[in-house]
This record gives C-alpha cells, structure tokens and sequence, in this order.
C-alpha cells in the first residue's frame, strides 16, 4: 500500500470510511477515490486492498453483491450493520489517535 507504512494500520479504517459514505463500492473504485481524495499522495495497491476486504467480509463487517457489468461480473462491498458499528468505533480510535500524536509531535520537551 501507498507511499507509507503508517498508512497500512489505517487501510481498513479508510475502507470502511469510503464504504460508510458511498453505499457499497468495488475495488477498484476504492483505490481510485483514495487517490482523488489525497491527491495522488496514496495509491493503495491491488496487493494491500483484496487481503484487507476479503478479511473486513470475514469479520462480518462487509457483505458482497455480485453484480453484471458490461458482460463482467463485479464485486461490490458494503457495510453490513456491525460494519457500521465497528466503523463508528475505529473512527473515534483514529482520532483520539491522531489528537495524540498531534500533542507528542508539538509538546516542548524539557530536558
């Protein structure tokens, strides 16, 4: 995944994000709206994005739907309802720990 492996703890927290706000999505739609929303500055890969969606569908955090698309099948994912609970939950964890880290990075160190 992307340009860091700061990056790697947050893929299923992203993933479940975009998924929360657009309903349900394929994988490649994902990789492509992360790219737009940060400019190109993450590129998550085919690699880093299937192991994590297949493992969210195993914890029962995602459902399926197989869908025709122009003679193709397509694999959309969607949030089932303890998805959205455990999106909610990884969220607030995120930010609490982005407030922290926020704080170490600015904290005048006495020596």
């Amino acid at each position: 995944m992307g340009n860091s492996k700061l990056y790697r703890g947050s893929l299923h927290t992203i993933i479940l994000k975009l998924l929360e706000e657009h309903g349900k999505m394929y994988g490649y739609e994902i990789t492509q709206k992360v790219k737009e929303i940060t400019k190109g500055e993450l590129n998550i890969t085919e690699g880093a994005l299937y192991p994590a969606l297949h493992k969210l569908e195993a914890e029962e955090l995602l459902d399926v739907e197989i869908a025709k698309v122009e003679n193709r099948l397509r694999k959309y994912y969607k949030l089932t309802e303890k998805g959205s609970i455990e999106t909610e939950s990884k969220l607030k964890e995120l930010e609490e720990y982005i407030r922290n880290m926020h704080t170490l990075v600015n904290a005048k160190w006495s020596i």
